[in-house]
Formats: C-alpha cells, sequence, structure tokens
C-alpha cells in the first residue's frame, strides 16, 4: 500500500474514537452515523485522523460530497472540530511525503 493512501485511510481505531467522540450521531443532523467523512477529502490528501474525520449520516455525507452545500457544511464542520480541539489546525491534516 502507498503511503499515502495508508496515511489517509481511516482505521477502525480513528473510526471508534470519531464515533465516541460523536456520541455515534451526525454531526450536522443527529441521526446515527458513522466516522467516515473526512473533512480534508481524501483526494486532497486528507490524512485519516480524528482531527480531519467527522460522524455523518449516509444522506448528510452525500449531501457533503455531491452538492453545493459543501461550502456550509465545511464551516459547521470546521467549527465542530475547533470546539473539539483547541489546537486544530487545518494545515496540518494533509498527508506530505516529507512529515509523513
Amino acid at each position: 500500500m502507498h503511503k499515502r493512501t495508508k496515511a489517509c485511510a481511516i482505521t477502525p481505531a480513528v473510526r471508534k474514537a470519531v464515533e465516541d467522540r460523536d456520541n455515534g450521531c451526525c454531526i450536522f443532523c443527529g441521526h446515527p452515523g458513522r466516522g467516515e467523512a473526512h473533512f480534508i477529502s481524501r483526494a486532497h490528501g486528507g490524512l485519516g485522523i480524528p482531527e480531519n474525520i467527522l460522524t455523518v449520516c449516509r444522506p448528510c455525507h452525500d449531501l457533503l460530497d455531491h452538492t453545493t452545500n459543501r461550502e456550509v457544511m465545511l464551516k459547521i464542520a470546521e467549527a465542530y472540530l475547533r470546539d473539539h480541539y483547541p489546537e486544530w489546525d487545518k494545515t496540518k491534516l494533509v498527508y506530505s511525503k516529507w512529515t509523513s
């Protein structure tokens, strides 16, 4: 497996930690969800770390990935992540072959 692919993947331990953090509920609508959405997408090198992963339900994940709601949803997600990680910095959520 390529180093970037591995770094961007969500491990079972990270998924569980994120779902625990979010009480197993979608951060957007409150319905049951899974810790499987990247704040910074894998396509853009988004790491599979708790600070970059969100619990979302399938309908909200589809809205996040496939609609013009993405920008508004990312603002909500950013505020949510900042609340949980005071030192949160989106520049540290991207894979770099120089630091990973």
